[in-house]
């Protein structure tokens, strides 16, 4: 199993960013997959998991109205699109996949570092 994920960087305050996680290893579309990150000094935190179709989304509320999750099964990717960024939201993203369609992950990418500043 492997998930590599891309697309962060600098944003400014109110900007936006996507996110990609690319999944190889599985049967992607056979699982949920989540996006997970951690900000500096703090624990693990789950933003949101989406189902093996895509028809199912959920979110934290600190990311509710402002992240889109979506997936593509033909390219066994996901994203993460991240709008009115706020600098709370500065973290280390990770997409992980779900086993059990509930949020316990199994396997989580390396990371890809997102920073929300002016």
């Amino acid at each position: 199993v492997q998930l590599v994920e891309s697309g962060g960087g600098l944003v400014q305050p109110g900007g936006s960013l996507r996110l990609s996680c690319a999944a190889s290893g599985f049967t992607f579309s056979n699982f949920y997959m989540s996006w997970v990150r951690q900000a500096p000094g703090k624990g693990l935190e789950w933003v949101s998991s989406i189902s093996t179709g895509g028809f199912r989304t959920h979110y934290a509320g600190s990311v509710k109205g402002r992240f889109t999750i979506s997936r593509d099964n033909a390219k066994n990717t996901v994203y993460l699109q991240m709008s009115s960024l706020k600098p709370e939201d500065t973290a280390l993203y990770y997409c992980a996949r779900d086993i059990d369609g509930l949020g316990l992950n199994d396997y989580w990418g390396q990371g890809t570092r997102v920073t929300v500043s002016s």
